[in-house]
């Protein structure tokens, strides 16, 4: 009953908004263009249709505004106005009792919220579609207070999302069977992705998880700050942190009046993006303004201190190395490369011809080489790139979503701090860096580290066991597997000789070295 009421109600938004008309609309045969026609009659639509589409999804609720914010990276799946106009989507939730705030920290810790804490603000300082702060100072067990931050999930939310996403499931199945390319656009992968996302951040601990984590990969870059998570005071429905003291990052006229390098906060912006993506496969995948601020603390003065860590995208080391070649390929404008990654990655059909989209790639990208950020829209070229992958039918990956999010995210900041900022040349030294420990002598040296283990234990058994196979298999195999044990046996020699020269190359080092301090002390 309760999910058939919910879906009235849509119904009643989607005809309120005038969205059947405008999904109608989109579709090429004329017969659905004239019933689109029909059904509109008398419905003042006089609104732009992405104006539209946005305010409906606030007028459906905090699920359907995230899913709008999530919609708005798709610019393969929906034209410019609209992506630009769902762009605009911020969650606008009033925040809930803190009567209920409290007694969910009481229910969580079994304990009094006075005997937690020292002070507890009942007005939150934030609030969203999945939960409120509240600002507080804790007791420690020595008696000492310190300022803290405390995450309070928003009641009754599971079933709400559990109903809605039920609903999208619908509509997305829905898309595909009536639109032709919405097979290679995944509407229902994308959903199903989205319901990874929001279930993700239903449980607080896992957010703690998150933030640990990244506050762990950032601790040697010195040019972010995490908050710290007070494990004992973690609870899936709550979750108690380090309170940071900083400025937002929108607040540009109070970040200059401060003295912060606004130029330099964009590169270390970029410089944070490509290290969590590119050698972490970890980030931060809400970066929007209010998630960002700014420490004007004399210790930390002009560094990132980053927030909500309900959203974290992660990468294979397939996913890295593609996306680090096909950037570095775009960096160095070799287009016959990056068609050549498409092809070997399976993205395109395997009877695309090399040099048709290697130059298509090449009119897109080209006109936008050289130029300062805020002459040039990544929205707008990720655009191109999608309608030029729609003519050469590439199977659109719903895993990089959120990177294509967060990149858009570094864009917006990128262009507010530094409009002359050329994120292009910012990130190639980064990038042929990375690359280079990819495929450089000391990454070689890292995987014979981190593989002689298992070798040590396995290479042993191998003669016998193969020996073993060998008395079973009848005499026409027997040779092929006499000639592989042998190139067994050649491979521990040159094991053995890898061994050797490399001890023999710690011991010429220690020599060196000793010799060294004998001339110091000398």
């Amino acid at each position: 009953m309760r999910r058939s009421f919910r879906g009235a109600f849509i119904i009643w938004v989607i005809l309120r908004y005038g969205l059947d008309e405008l999904v109608l609309n989109s579709f090429r045969q004329p017969w659905l263009t004239r019933i689109a026609s029909v059904i509109a009659f008398g419905r003042r639509l006089d609104a732009p249709r992405g104006q539209r589409l946005r305010e409906a999804l606030e007028r459906l609720g905090p699920i359907f505004v995230k899913f709008g914010q999530v919609l708005s990276t798709r610019r393969d799946l929906l034209p410019a106005d609209i992506a630009d106009e769902l762009a605009r989507l911020q969650d606008r939730v009033p925040p809930f009792d803190p009567a209920i705030a409290i007694a969910t920290i009481e229910r969580a810790f079994r304990r009094p919220v006075g005997s937690i804490f020292a002070s507890f603000e009942r007005e939150p300082v934030a609030s969203a579609s999945i939960a409120q702060v509240h600002f507080a100072t804790l007791l420690d067990r020595q008696g000492r207070t310190r300022e803290v931050a405390v995450k309070v999930l928003r009641p009754g939310m599971l079933p709400v999302i559990d109903n809605d996403l039920g609903l999208m499931r619908t509509m997305a199945g829905w898309v595909e069977r009536l639109s032709a390319d919405a097979k290679r656009l995944k509407p229902r992968e994308v959903v199903a992705e989205f319901d990874k996302y929001l279930h993700d951040e239903l449980d607080l601990l896992r957010e703690a998880a998150n933030a640990a984590q990244l506050r762990r990969n950032m601790g040697g870059l010195d040019l972010v700050l995490i908050p710290e998570m007070y494990w004992d005071w973690c609870h899936s429905e709550v979750i108690v942190m380090e309170r940071m003291h900083g400025v937002p990052i929108s607040q540009i006229e109070r970040l200059r009046q401060a003295g912060v390098d606004l130029r330099q906060l964009a590169r270390d912006g970029v410089t944070i993006f490509f290290t969590q993506v590119f050698r972490d496969g970890f980030f931060h995948a809400d970066m929007h303004p209010g998630n960002i601020q700014v420490s004007l603390e004399p210790a930390t003065f002009g560094r990132y201190i980053s927030l909500d860590f309900g959203i974290i995208g992660t990468l294979t080391e397939f996913d890295k190395d593609y996306l680090a070649q096909n950037f570095t390929a775009f960096f160095r404008r070799d287009y016959k490369r990056v068609a050549e990654l498409h092809l070997e990655s399976g993205w395109v059909p395997p009877g695309t011809r090399v040099d048709e989209l290697e130059s298509a790639i090449r009119a897109v990208c080209e006109p936008y080489f050289d130029r300062p950020l805020r002459e040039i829209s990544l929205g707008m070229v990720l655009m191109r790139l999608f309608q030029t992958s729609r003519r050469f039918h590439v199977e659109i990956q719903p895993q990089l979503v959120l990177l294509q999010k967060t990149l858009l995210n570094i864009e917006g900041l990128g262009r507010e701090l530094d409009p002359e900022l050329d994120l292009w040349a910012t990130a190639k030294p980064f990038l042929e860096r990375w690359m280079l420990e990819q495929v450089g002598p000391q990454r070689l040296l890292d995987e014979l580290r981190d593989q002689a283990p298992r070798y040590a234990k396995l290479l042993p058994d191998l003669p016998r066991l193969l020996h073993e196979y060998l008395r079973r298999r009848p005499d026409t195999d027997r040779q092929d597997l006499e000639l592989l044990l042998l190139e067994q046996r050649r491979t521990n020699r040159l094991l053995q000789t890898i061994l050797a020269v490399g001890l023999g190359f710690a011991l010429g080092l220690a020599a060196t070295q000793f010799a060294s301090w004998v001339r110091f002390f000398h």
